[in-house]
């Protein structure tokens, strides 16, 4: 076939190196500069490019074209593809065509990564011969050139979701639906919503359906009454409206009931992982079932969990002194996530948030602020949005413009037993890089604080 990839980032270039090992003919084109490393690995591969423009009379030669997730359905090259009816599809679905391992695919607006890193971690601790994909570490795509593992984890957004078709995960979950990249969805949480759904659309009877009972988007949108797969919801708490397949009976324990050779409930206990806040009690919940599906014993997931490191900028803590936590969760860019984080906390907090405002609405932060929030330090370059939420719901407020004075402060006020929150609940790109340059230099004034 003659494959036109579009976008040279980790996805594009593991489509690309794959379609060649298949024997497709292949062209990689990018609207922007191509990042060195990949320049070279299709450089070295053979692979022919274009960067910074897209020639359309050669794109349109196409039999299919493999898109990058970043590129929008209103780009004029997807435009003229879509009225030359010529198929597009993700990386996902190219790469899903070229293996029989089974793919645990996981989804939905927060919390992504965490259960995508935990369910690999606990099966790879117990023995699985499992890889790790998606978007989350490398192509899925480049991965299965070599096609070494039985079983894949793959992290997936709803713009990886937004262009399969055949793509078949035997364990499929679904963590939450919150409003997200809506401008991608013309502004429509249903439409969004369908997006993360299509996760499911594909799945058989031998399949398996993990999603949050507790998640009001997700009940209103996803319907399971006629779905032929296992479906298996969990939740924070016994409901009896719901056939649970997981809950937490105490507050470390979960019990697991899977619907498969009449197993009675299994017991696991969550005492010794290193995640704190509901919101991973929801992940690890989740991550918990399928690594039951898939085998694991409640013993091996124990022990798994004393080991796990989850990624940076995820509640995570990274100082402490007189007896104040500092703790960095940068990568909480929306209030959803802000809210688990503050939710999470039992100490009093100390609380660091601000940047580029994406139409928050700070509502729901407000009454957990009043109950746990003894300081907040602003930290943006227009901060007016959060002084008017908060000023009447937290006993002190200030505003900062550096990370390294917003430390300091937060210093200054915090006493022994609290807790330093960096929780923006915003998006980075006022002040820093990315959420993780936010992130680094919130651990790096830490550590300078700490060492002076």
């Amino acid at each position: 076939m003659n494959i036109v990839i579009l976008g040279a980032a980790e996805s594009g270039v593991g489509a690309a190196l794959l379609a060649q090992a298949k024997g497709d003919a292949v062209f990689v084109s990018d609207r922007g500069p191509i990042q060195p490393a990949y320049k070279e690995k299709l450089t070295n591969a053979g692979i022919e490019f274009e960067e910074n423009q897209h020639t359309l009379d050669r794109i349109l030669q196409a039999d299919e074209i493999i898109k990058s997730p970043g590129i929008p359905e209103k780009a004029p090259v997807v435009k003229a593809l879509r009225e030359k009816q010529i198929p597009i599809y993700s990386e996902i679905e190219f790469a899903s065509r070229h293996t029989k391992a089974r793919f645990i695919a996981i989804t939905g607006t927060n919390g992504k990564t965490t259960t995508t890193l935990l369910t690999y971690h606990l099966l790879k601790e117990a023995g699985f011969n499992v890889g790790l994909a998606g978007n989350i570490g490398r192509s899925l795509a480049e991965l299965v050139i070599e096609d070494a593992y039985e079983y894949y984890v793959l992290e997936l957004s709803s713009f990886q979701l937004d262009d399969i078709k055949d793509f078949h995960p035997w364990i499929s979950v679904l963590l939450n639906i919150t409003p997200d990249h809506l401008d991608r969805y013309e502004y429509s949480l249903e439409k969004y919503a369908n997006a993360k759904l299509r996760i499911a659309e594909n799945l058989g009877l031998d399949d398996y359906l993990i999603y949050n009972a507790d998640d009001e988007n997700t009940g209103r949108f996803l319907r399971t009454a006629f779905m032929q797969s296992y479906v298996l919801p969990f939740s924070l708490h016994h409901r009896p409206d719901f056939h649970l397949a997981a809950y937490y009976q105490a507050d470390n324990t979960l019990r697991v009931h899977l619907p498969i050779e009449d197993r009675h409930p299994d017991q696991v206990s969550i005492e010794n992982s290193p995640l704190i806040g509901q919101h991973n009690r929801q992940n690890m919940a989740a991550a918990i079932l399928a690594a039951r599906v898939v085998g694991a014993s409640p013993n091996q997931i124990e022990q798994a969990l004393l080991t796990f490191h989850n990624a940076d900028h995820r509640l995570q803590l990274v100082g402490q002194q007189d007896d104040i936590q500092y703790i960095d969760d940068s990568k909480a860019t929306n209030v959803e996530a802000a809210w688990y984080a503050l939710d999470g906390i039992k100490k009093s907090i100390v609380w660091i948030a601000g940047g580029t405002d994406k139409g928050n609405d700070y509502t729901s932060l407000v009454k957990l602020a009043r109950q746990k929030v003894k300081a907040l330090v602003c930290l943006g370059v227009d901060n007016a949005k959060l002084r008017t939420a908060f000023e009447n719901a937290v006993p002190h407020l200030e505003e900062t413009q550096s990370m390294a004075d917003a430390v300091r402060r937060a210093a200054a006020l915090a006493t022994p037993g609290d807790v330093v929150l960096l929780s923006p609940a915003c998006a980075s790109f006022d002040l820093f890089k990315n959420y993780e340059d936010r992130g680094q230099q919130f651990a790096t004034a830490v550590q300078e604080l700490v060492a002076s």
